[in-house]
């Protein structure tokens, strides 16, 4: 097949003999330009929403935050608290303890998709009233069974600060743990009676 015996291809927005070569161009240009102004919007608003997941931060407790599972009021109770991020939804929901709130993250059943998740650094709150100081949870240092109780008794400590830790660890007791060593059962909401065998 020779140059000359290839078929030709003619732009259809330009029928033979119905327009120059120059109004073809213009045409096919204009056309260009009005293409690349749909697709601009559509990825602008493409990389908008993925900063604004990207950076979720910690949302502060209200007069009227309530705990998710028991619906307690958070600043009527001590200890640090949490609060889930989820992907699907504009809003944390608040946990009024730190047990309740790796209780939920850690359980099997959990499907949602987690955009962040934040608990106090106790290293700077007030145990009795805690404000802000929040943390990432996945980062956070945590303290098993101090003392100190939180809103539902017995409760995880959390850190920022290793140095802060371990002077709590002095003060009130426990064990320093990372939230790859916290397990479904030191978080386990249903009290101990499911894990004794003489029951």
């Amino acid at each position: 097949m020779t140059m000359n015996d290839r078929p030709s291809y003619a732009c259809r927005c330009c029928p033979a003999g119905t327009r120059s070569a120059a109004a073809c161009g213009e045409r096919r240009l204009l056309l260009g330009l009005l293409a690349l102004a749909g697709v601009a919007p559509l990825a602008a608003c493409s990389r908008e929403g993925e900063g604004s997941s990207a950076s979720t931060g910690p949302v502060e407790i209200a007069r009227d935050t309530s705990c998710e599972l028991d619906g307690m009021l958070l600043l009527d109770y001590p200890g640090p608290k949490g609060q889930i991020h989820y992907a699907d939804s504009p809003r944390p929901v608040f946990y009024c303890d730190t047990v309740e709130t790796l209780n939920v993250l850690l359980l099997p059943e959990q499907v949602r998709k987690v955009s962040a998740v934040y608990v106090q650094d106790m290293g700077k709150a007030n145990w009795d009233n805690p404000q802000g100081a929040w943390i990432d949870a996945r980062q956070a240092l945590y303290v098993q069974g101090s003392k100190r109780k939180g809103s539902m008794g017995p409760t995880f400590a959390t850190f920022s600060q290793e140095a802060d830790a371990q002077a709590f660890i002095q003060e009130y007791g426990g064990k320093l743990l990372r939230m790859s060593e916290i397990t479904p059962v030191m978080v386990d909401l249903r009290g101990g009676a499911n894990l004794d065998d003489s029951m």
